[in-house]
């Protein structure tokens, strides 16, 4: 991918050396009083940045509960990351280069967009939805507007899930990003609606549609990022569907050793999620990714 030399974003905040990684201050615990299984826990904080949802909110509504309250912050003064600092350099570049892209889709189409913040943190931090940790993987939290990235995920991406390379990771702060302009858009306020009004089985379809439509925001960012900088390499398309293809829930409960269960899936299949990153990349279109509407998925 090449990045290196391309504008920075101003809307990182780096937490890594805060005294005890930012730790959540006047809220319920992680489980909000709760005891749930520990394999619960684990698929929850698994597929959080695969969710692309607070994670808190998935255990929450697991173990029957409301989602977290939205927390005040206390965090000091927000800084930067060290200029010498090559992975959050990345970050940095990649988080501008969807700036520019949303910030002319929403003007073509009428609107003005609302950049997100990044945080960079380590172990844990607070965050408006509760306290995120770096167990749960990258997430995106609606209530601050911020996305949360330890960057000790990114080995986890390329060891332990099978997916290398600088593409693929640039995919994963796309689709988080891609959760901010559902948020915007208002899709995740409707989500949020439609959580007491349906049964489990009916969320986690909602919950699919959801996923695979900002995989398919991801791949709209591709193709505008391509066009206007050509940021793509050999073999870059291949990183990311790769990524994609990981993640997927039957990838994810076959790895685990488990039974694959169609009706539990949140995510979508290894194919799906290829299939609508596919769909964004090649037509470049908000209106293509309307996976609400999409009778095959």
């Amino acid at each position: 991918m090449k990045w290196e030399g391309n504008r920075e974003s101003d809307n990182v905040e780096d937490r890594r050396d805060d005294a005890g990684g930012g730790g959540f201050r006047g809220g319920g615990g992680l489980l909000g009083g709760r005891s749930i299984g520990i394999g619960t826990i684990v698929v929850a904080l698994l597929g959080g940045w695969v969710l692309g949802i607070n994670p808190l909110t998935i255990l929450s509504l697991l173990s029957g509960g409301a989602p977290p309250a939205q927390v005040q912050q206390q965090q000091g003064p927000a800084h930067r990351p060290p200029a010498d600092d090559r992975m959050a350099k990345f970050v940095s570049t990649v988080l501008a280069d969807t700036e520019d892209v949303w910030k002319d889709v929403f003007a073509k189409g009428g609107g003005t967009y609302q950049e997100p913040r990044l945080v960079l943190f380590r172990g844990a931090t607070q965050t408006a939805c509760g306290q995120g940790q770096a167990a749960m993987g990258p997430f995106y939290c609606p209530a601050d507007q911020k996305v949360y990235i330890d960057l000790g995920f990114y080995e986890t991406l390329k060891s332990r899930l099978g997916a290398p390379g600088d593409f693929a990771q640039a995919y994963v702060i796309a689709h988080e990003v891609g959760h901010h302009v559902q948020n915007l858009l208002g899709i995740s306020g409707k989500m949020d609606q439609m959580r007491s009004r349906v049964s489990k089985t009916e969320y986690n379809a909602l919950s699919v549609r959801l996923e695979l439509q900002a995989d398919c925001f991801a791949g709209v960012w591709a193709n505008h990022a391509q066009s206007a900088r050509q940021i793509l390499e050999q073999g870059d398309v291949e990183e990311a569907m790769n990524a994609a293809a990981k993640i997927g829930d039957d990838a994810l409960q076959r790895s685990s050793g488990g039974a694959v269960v169609p009706e539990s899936f949140t995510h979508g299949t290894s194919a799906q999620r290829q299939r609508w990153f596919d769909t964004g990349l090649k037509t470049g279109s908000v209106k293509a990714c309307d996976t609400f509407s999409a009778r095959n998925l």
